[in-house]
């Protein structure tokens, strides 16, 4: 690989029902978790996920690779390796447990830990549209806060790269980061 270039698009992955509905199944008591699956296998835990009826959330983003030999390949790849995300409510764990792909959902030693609904509307928002790549390193910055907008209230590090800024949402519960180009004015210090 010579080198690669992010082309700034995010895709979500679903259940294929709730897309042909256009919908999203609302339930009482249903929470977002994190999965942990083996690694490289998050599409096809999604989709082994929507078999068995469990909404299921895979963000990812558009990379283009150039080869040795030149040639351009674009791929679609999880922004979060290893991990895709979960709606279920208690009696739903055995049936995401099951799946081929997924070995555990994230939590401490006792139960699972939901991760927060507002992450998971920032990651199915219009953040999407906007150039969006995995953010591995956390570099030491200013903790800032969202303070227009859908995502109002939503906390990160800012950071510089090429002289734009970004913000870069971290998942705790996963350590997982990834940085999204956003106005400073949209910001505020925490």
């Amino acid at each position: 690989m010579i080198g690669e270039t992010p082309l700034g698009l995010c895709r979500s992955f679903v259940r294929e029902a709730d897309v042909v509905a256009g919908v999203t199944p609302r339930g009482a008591g249903r929470h977002w978790y994190a999965v942990f699956t083996v690694p490289q296998n998050e599409k096809s835990a999604v989709k082994h996920l929507g078999l068995r009826e469990v909404e299921s959330f895979l963000p990812t983003y558009e990379m283009v690779r150039v080869w040795k030999n030149r040639q351009r390949v674009h791929l679609v790849l999880p922004l979060f390796p290893s991990y895709l995300f979960v709606r279920i409510n208690s009696r739903e764990r055995s049936k995401v447990l099951a799946s081929p792909g997924v070995l555990r959902i994230v939590g401490n030693s006792r139960e699972p830990l939901p991760v927060p609904d507002t992450a998971i509307e920032f990651l199915r928002s219009d953040f999407c549209a906007r150039k969006v790549e995995p953010y591995h390193e956390l570099v030491v910055g200013q903790k800032v806060r969202i303070k227009s907008g859908a995502m109002q209230g939503l906390e990160g590090v800012l950071v510089r790269k090429n002289n734009n800024l970004r913000f870069v949402l971290t998942i705790n519960l996963i350590s997982q980061h990834a940085a999204v180009e956003i106005s400073a004015q949209n910001l505020e210090p925490v």
